[in-house]
């Protein structure tokens, strides 16, 4: 898998929209928002309800095939505060079992708060170690890690649905939204740039290397 360096730190952007720290075998996912699903379908919308089930089962891919021994999530773990009580028994027992296996970290996000600590795992606002701040949402001078704005884009002269991207400015970086149901955020936008403090660089990991795309500017 091929790193970038952030913080004197080699990260690897992984092709699933996880980041992985070989170093310290660390598992870092953004924006799960488990059951999205249910709470969609309370508001009358008719769709799967299988959105925790298949984010799960790539969770589990990933800590499977990286070897993580820790699990870091950086916020909008849950769709909302009552996400938790609605997960259904066999994805409460899936989740419970990989947070038995791994140390597992919650960071609060603005969508689920303190809710995730509930079904185990500690629960921070920030985390910082080596150097390193992982947080929700982007704030703070680099290196920094967070997630919240689900970045995508579109690739240059191809048609189709932009596609979950990494974003990457300077020594800070935002990941892509994990969850099967979470929306996108152009790269290009004005708010991600502002966020940021200057337009970020799309990664698009793959197994062939890491592919960098500059977008062109959305207007204001």
């Amino acid at each position: 898998m091929e790193t970038l360096r952030l913080g004197g730190h080699a990260l690897a952007p992984l092709p699933c929209g996880a980041l992985f720290w070989p170093a310290r075998r660390l598992l870092i996912v953004a924006d799960l928002h488990l059951e999205k699903g249910s709470a969609l379908a309370r508001q009358g919308w008719l769709v799967p309800p299988y959105d925790s089930r298949d984010t799960l089962a790539r969770l589990e891919r990933a800590i499977a095939t990286t070897g993580a021994t820790a699990v870091l999530a950086l916020g909008d773990s849950f769709h909302d505060a009552a996400g938790p009580c609605r997960l259904p028994d066999a994805e409460r027992q899936r989740l419970a079992a990989l947070i038995a296996r791994v140390d597992w970290t919650w960071i609060v996000g603005n969508h689920d708060g303190h809710a995730p600590g509930t079904l185990g795992g500690r629960v921070v606002r920030e985390w910082e170690v080596e150097g390193l701040r992982f947080r929700h949402e982007a704030g703070g001078a680099g290196p920094e890690v967070s997630g919240h704005f689900h970045p995508k884009v579109r690739l240059p002269g191809v048609r189709g649905p932009a596609r979950r991207c990494f974003a990457l400015a300077g020594e800070r970086l935002v990941l892509p939204a994990y969850g099967s149901y979470a929306g996108g955020l152009d790269i290009a936008s004005p708010e991600l740039a502002e966020a940021l403090g200057e337009p970020p660089v799309a990664l698009l990991p793959s197994a062939r290397g890491i592919v960098r795309i500059v977008p062109e500017r959305c207007a204001a």
